[in-house]
């Protein structure tokens, strides 16, 4: 009988999550009811794990699904998690949902993307802003990192663009740290590398004409304003400010996921929307996209 080399093992493998959680022997004993003596074993390789205990270690220590297949499989069982592709009409109630939720967005701009920042589906808002992004950057699969940060696209307009770079590579960092995926880690070694894109020193301030529904004024970064004032941006979280229009739109962003994934497809989808920051980006995506 030929014994497998101890890096396909499914204990170094155990034992490397749990050291990427920062977390002790007996601290993963007690969250997945098991003692420190047996979660030894088990990383040592002197006892194979039962599948529901594979299942349970996994779930203490946030384990993707993804991974979780993999951990089965290492340990001589059957994935757990199928892989239905979003375009599956078994997926269908869930593209449905999907398109009602960016909808009702709207005007506001929304997206969802898959494990690698792959566009799945985004709605009129996100369309509005991509104006002007170079038409290759546009052509199937679209990548939400590339829209974002590439010199073709939405990077010369971001008026903040080394804070707000820096965030979505922090980002994209702690999704590589949690997830062993070689195609995001070449998708991370590309957008690091795209050249950043100079501003003229006063870029931070803009004067623009109201748009339909909006009132004059002038606004910076820092949200400064002049003739019928601008109101401060939201200082609870780092915005994106956008030139688009001869105006500077504010937004911020939250991301959404789903609870107790059952599929690695639906695992790894996220949901994007993109909130205004102050009353002038409100006014003018409702001007420019309302019914």
């Amino acid at each position: 009988m030929t014994t497998a080399p101890p890096d396909t093992e499914v204990g170094p493998l155990l034992r490397e999550w749990r050291e990427r959680r920062r977390i002790s022997q007996l601290e993963l004993a007690l969250r997945a009811d098991s003692s420190a003596r047996h979660i030894s074993f088990v990383e040592t390789g002197r006892s194979r794990p039962s599948e529901d205990m594979v299942l349970r270690l996994a779930e203490a220590l946030d384990v993707p699904v993804r991974e979780r297949n993999a951990l089965l499989v290492m340990a001589g069982y059957a994935p757990r998690y199928a892989q239905t592709p979003l375009d599956a009409p078994a997926m269908s109630a869930l593209r449905e949902s999907l398109d009602r939720l960016l909808t009702a967005y709207e005007p506001y701009p929304a997206l969802v993307v898959d494990g690698v920042y792959g566009v799945v589906a985004a709605n009129r808002g996100i369309a509005l802003l991509l104006e002007g992004v170079a038409e290759r950057l546009l052509v199937p699969p679209v990548n939400a990192m590339r829209l974002t940060l590439h010199p073709e696209g939405l990077a010369p307009r971001i008026v903040n663009l080394p804070e707000w770079r820096a965030d979505l590579l922090a980002q994209m960092e702690r999704q590589i740290a949690l997830v062993r995926s070689p195609a995001l880690r070449e998708l991370y070694e590309e957008v690091v590398a795209y050249p950043v894109p100079e501003r003229p020193a006063d870029t931070d301030r803009t004067d623009v004409p109201a748009g339909p529904g909006g009132s004059g004024g002038s606004a910076s970064a820092e949200g400064r304003a002049g003739g019928a004032g601008r109101e401060r941006a939201a200082a609870f979280a780092l915005p994106m400010r956008l030139e688009h229009g001869g105006r500077v739109l504010s937004f911020v962003s939250s991301i959404a996921t789903f609870n107790t994934p059952m599929d690695v497809t639906v695992a790894e989808l996220a949901i994007e929307t993109f909130l205004p920051a102050d009353r002038e980006t409100a006014a003018y995506l409702h001007a420019h996209l309302s019914p």
